[in-house]
């Protein structure tokens, strides 16, 4: 194991003289006059360790075995290096070779690569430049979402993976079953009868922890969940996943103006924290991905957001003079043609769309007094649209009834929701941040498939 003070990162810090040992894998490897130089990354750092290794000085055996792809232990000592980009280098005294690799096969060679192409080596992509810096942000951003909340006073809620209600009535919704399906047990109407199921009940992946949390806020008063969710959407876009990650913070005493304020210290505090502590991995996205993503990432964390209704943005996109993909009228949904125009050229920053029309939004969030719009809001960024979804919910028994009845889902499933507004109502709000897609707002990654570790697709779940 390394032990703090021994990854490449701290490496680089330590004094010239400093004898130390690094491990890693061999990124690439050239020989010249009697000298070999070995590049050897850890995943602690963007920046590679330059090892020098002069001949004679290891054993031919180790030496001939530490090319592309090895993984090594190298001890030596820190030299200044005469090369540009790095101030110390190791000169080499010892190698051992953990394991080898035939660098005529590797699958990572020393050239560009397609992300498709690095996706079906997903067991290795993570130790090129460009995955490396991928998932080393994404440990950043996970470890700011964890410090934002508690740092407020957030309890930390792990919500259920398999559930019995659709947090989002919408169906799309992964089954869980120990049924034999060559055998179904079938009831006298035909249909599956799940009582002889594992659990006595039909039952599925989630596709949200809220209503869940809902209990815990309810209780606690401030709490997220963080974890993964699954959606059976047969969606092959780069912007879909079925299995992704969502952080959900749910805030008794608050309304929908206390949630758009915690939705914009939230985005601007994950991105300020990812700036400071992945600025070489940031500076490679900027450079090699999207050169976009440095200023707009400084543009969004410095900006007050700005707030409009759904129906003045309506009427913005509708004067917009614009031949829009998507006609615009009231009672649509906006589309990602519209939330950029609203925030890269009208606003010219992020923006909070609240107060959408009823129809298009979950049947929990609260009805407002015109009984035509609920208190739903979304946060859209420029460069990606819509970031972060949320609303103030239904904290009304006979209101919430009978919304749930209006949209024809099946009031059982959701009984003990509703008791949670007959003991102790409280007005109470909550938001969705989907990781990845935050990730890609990052990065600059194209692909959502690229922003996860093992990405789970329509007919893919190879790893």
């Amino acid at each position: 194991m390394i032990e703090p003070g021994g990854y490449i990162r701290d490496i680089f810090n330590k004094p010239v003289g400093t004898p130390v040992e690094a491990y890693g894998w061999v990124k690439t490897r050239r020989d010249s006059k009697g000298v070999s130089f070995i590049q050897l990354n850890d995943g602690s750092a963007f920046q590679d360790l330059q090892v020098v290794v002069d001949a004679g000085t290891i054993p031919e055996e180790a030496l001939s075995q530490a090319t592309t792809g090895a993984c090594l232990r190298v001890s030596g000592a820190l030299v200044d290096s005469p090369g540009s980009g790095q101030a110390v280098e190791l000169k080499a005294t010892g190698i051992h070779v953990y394991g080898a690799a035939d660098p005529a096969t590797y699958p990572l060679q020393k050239k560009g690569h397609t992300m498709e192409f690095l996706r079906e080596i997903a067991h290795l992509r993570t130790r090129s430049n460009t995955f490396g810096a991928v998932f080393r942000v994404r440990n950043a951003l996970s470890f700011a979402v964890h410090k934002f909340f508690q740092e407020r006073g957030f309890l930390y809620v792990t919500t259920p993976i398999i559930t019995t209600s659709d947090a989002e009535g919408a169906g799309a919704m992964f089954g869980v079953s120990t049924l034999d399906l060559m055998n179904l047990p079938r009831t006298p109407q035909g249909g599956i009868d799940h009582a002889q199921d594992f659990f006595g009940k039909k039952a599925s992946l989630t596709v949200s922890g809220q209503l869940e949390a809902e209990i815990f806020a309810l209780a606690f008063s401030n709490v997220y969940t963080f974890g993964p969710t699954f959606r059976a959407e047969n969606s092959n876009t780069p912007r879909h996943l079925a299995e992704f990650w969502m952080i959900e913070p749910e805030m008794a005493f608050c309304d929908l103006d206390g949630n758009r304020k915690l939705a914009e210290a939230f985005l601007k505090y994950i991105i300020a924290h990812v700036l400071d502590q992945c600025a070489a991995d940031l500076e490679f996205f900027n450079k090699r991905i999207d050169n976009t993503v440095l200023e707009t990432l400084e543009h969004v964390a410095g900006s007050d957001f700005g707030h409009v209704s759904y129906t003045e943005a309506i009427r913005i996109l509708e004067q917009s003079g614009r031949d829009w993909e998507f006609p615009v009228r009231w009672g649509v949904d906006l589309q990602a043609e519209h939330e950029r125009y609203l925030t890269e050229e009208t606003f010219k920053k992020p923006v909070i769309v609240t107060d959408y029309p009823r129809e298009i939004k979950a049947f929990y969030m609260r009805l407002n007094d015109d009984e035509k719009t609920v208190r739903a809001m979304d946060v859209l960024a420029p460069r990606i649209g819509e970031i972060i979804g949320g609303s103030q919910r239904e904290e009304r028994h006979d209101v919430l009834r009978d919304k749930i009845r209006a949209q024809g889902l099946p009031e059982e499933h959701y009984w003990w929701y509703l008791e949670l507004r007959k003991y102790g109502t409280a007005p109470h709000a909550g938001f969705g941040l989907g990781l990845e897609r935050m990730l890609m707002y990052l990065t600059g990654m194209k692909n959502i498939r690229d922003v996860i570790p093992f990405p789970r697709t329509p007919g893919y779940a190879e790893f």
